[in-house]
């Protein structure tokens, strides 16, 4: 890949989203389908894969104040907007989402499980009268692969689509990327070509002030920053980059209704990429091009992992893509070399590559505070020259094979995890 390969990809994988990008990704499916029928919406049947239930069940929906699956469907369906992509219920108002839960209570909307190998797989078929139309997402949340009018088929792009790539499987473009190449493009690539990636920094940042100043979720972030205030907690950089990215979480999966800047395909990474990088930039008194070239690196790491372990996965992506990323950047906005933040990436893989994803929910906000916080302290150690040894666990010599075993656990190594993950969560 080169530059400007690599400036158009941070284009596409770093875009706003508003709301937890599962159930966008259903709003999405309803959406589209509602928009090819003549009159309303009156049912909604979705069949779903094991990874999407699992991270669309318990998340909140902005601006409705309520959970879950159907709802984010129903809305779709009544007012969603496909061509606003991960923003598709941006224009939604009160009215609309009072629609939406009249649905919901007359049991128009209906969930099962899909029986596909896809782990990224929508199926949304909306009903109005003797009308139908279907519409399949897979791979990525918002690449609509199918749409199908009364049983005609009016778009299908099945036959272009790289679908080993978004499923964590090899291709040659992703063959030519490393950690060598993302810390080369993002050290000596001009400022400017960059300097939009301030603009997700601003986003998250408001949404991070959000959850301290309100009482959104589990409040952990304010919670945490409360104690640094009243002294308890010490203002460090590790406890004030733990505290501020998990306000950040605590709204984002409580419904607030700001939107974040996404990474790889999730907010939550989007989150967890973006800042603890701008927490540390904080505390450092770093230059804008610094934070920009380390937000360069710490989104290109987490797709880097992400196109290895696939957009949805048994493990966390925040946990052990988008922390590892984070990682990488502090390292250099440190004083840190290329060697310095290989390191840093298996340091953070010999350290967090157990944390699994057990769906989207107000919880993941302790998920990203722990992980930002072995951020900060690998970032630290690597900094100071320390590795952890090729001859513990599942970390190699070198970093991109490292990351490599990180995806052979989580692909091969963990294949029913995710089965086992729902079937607990639905039993309770």
């Amino acid at each position: 890949m080169n530059y400007n390969e690599i400036t158009e990809l941070l284009k596409i994988e770093v875009v706003p989203a508003l709301g937890c990008t599962e159930p966008i990704a259903i709003a999405i499916a309803t959406a589209k389908a509602a928009s090819c029928l003549k009159n309303d919406v009156e049912k909604i049947e979705l069949y779903l894969s094991t990874n999407i239930i699992k991270n669309a069940m318990s998340v909140g929906i902005p601006g409705t104040g309520a959970n879950g699956i159907d709802i984010a469907a129903a809305l779709g369906a009544v007012a969603g907007n496909a061509d606003l992509k991960l923003e598709v219920l941006r224009d939604c108002t009160q009215e609309d989402v009072a629609k939406a839960k009249q649905m919901v209570q007359d049991n128009k909307v209906s969930v099962k499980k899909a029986d596909r190998t896809e782990k990224l797989y929508i199926e949304a078929i909306c009903t109005s009268g003797e009308e139908t139309a279907k519409v399949v997402i897979k791979y990525k949340h918002t690449n609509i692969t199918l749409i199908q009018v009364n049983g005609e088929i009016v778009y299908s792009n099945e036959e272009t689509l790289e679908a080993p790539k978004e499923d964590g499987k090899e291709d040659k473009k992703k063959l030519t990327f490393s950690v060598a190449k993302i810390y080369e493009y993002a050290t000596t690539v001009p400022f400017e070509d960059i300097k939009f990636l301030l603009d997700g920094a601003a986003m998250n940042s408001k949404v991070a002030e959000e959850g301290l100043k309100h009482e959104y979720g589990l409040k952990i972030g304010k919670t945490l920053m409360g104690q640094i205030e009243e002294g308890i907690l010490s203002d460090d950089i590790m406890s004030f980059t733990m505290a501020f990215t998990a306000a950040g979480s605590d709204a984002r999966m409580s419904g607030c209704p700001l939107p974040v800047m996404s990474s790889a395909g999730s907010g939550n990474q989007g989150l967890t990429a973006i800042l603890p990088v701008v927490a540390v930039s904080k505390k450092i008194n770093a230059s804008d091009e610094t934070l920009a070239r380390g937000l360069a690196i710490s989104h290109l790491i987490t797709y880097y992992i992400k196109s290895h372990l696939g957009r949805l996965s048994a493990l966390c992506g925040c946990g052990v893509a988008a922390s590892i990323g984070a990682s990488a950047a502090m390292t250099y906005m440190m004083g840190g070399k290329l060697e310095n933040v290989c390191y840093t990436i298996k340091n953070m893989i010999g350290d967090v590559s157990g944390m699994i994803c057990d769906g989207a929910k107000p919880g993941c906000a302790l998920k990203l505070s722990t992980a930002v916080g072995s951020s900060v302290k690998s970032a630290i150690l690597a900094t100071h020259g320390i590795e952890i040894s090729d001859k513990d666990g599942i970390v190699s010599k070198e970093a991109d094979q490292s990351i490599r075993n990180l995806a052979t656990l989580a692909n091969s190594g963990m294949t029913n995890c995710d089965n086992v993950i729902l079937d607990i969560m639905i039993c309770k």
